[in-house]
């Protein structure tokens, strides 16, 4: 998995934790320090943005989690899986687009970083070269030929020109 998405996360993590056990029980110990609780803001708004801290850092060690248990030799070699880069020919707007599946916390549709979990990812796991992917967006069916694939296991040239793995 990539160290980096590791690194951010546990860097947020940290701050949230620092936030939580340090600025946070000294706001409220300020806004007690006020008087009446039931109508007082400051009190109410630390209380909410502890509640959200706790949920918030539950949901990233809970990422990090999964994050410790994806096995990249488990990834196949031979179709569409994590950190693949794949060509394909879009029919309903024409044209070639590349795009590669990452995380969710890498997506970047703008730069053709594509979730594995976005309905385009989803569709695009497990294909091999030649298949045909449909997607079912808001504007209606996308049809998606692979026309080149480049899985995590190869090297992909900086400019993008893609070796093709062709289905046996």
């Amino acid at each position: 998995m990539p160290e980096h998405i590791k690194a951010r996360l546990a860097e947020e993590i940290k701050a949230l934790e620092h936030e939580l056990t340090t600025e946070l029980p000294a706001e409220i110990k300020k806004a007690v320090a006020l008087g009446d609780l039931s109508e007082n803001a400051e009190y109410h708004m630390a209380k909410q943005r502890q509640v959200f801290v706790n949920a918030r850092l539950g949901q990233l060690k809970k990422r990090m989690g999964e994050l410790a248990m994806v096995n990249l030799a488990n990834i196949p070699a031979d179709r569409v899986g994590f950190g693949s880069t794949i060509t394909v020919f879009d029919s309903s707007k024409d044209e070639e687009i590349i795009y590669k599946l990452v995380t969710s916390e890498e997506s970047d549709v703008t730069k053709g970083l594509i979730s594995t979990t976005s309905p385009i990812g989803r569709a695009l796991l497990g294909k091999f070269v030649g298949d045909t992917a449909v997607v079912v967006t808001p504007n209606g069916k996308r049809e998606l030929e692979i026309l080149k694939l480049a899985t995590i296991h190869d090297v992909v040239p900086e400019d993008k020109t893609l070796p093709e793995v062709t289905k046996e």
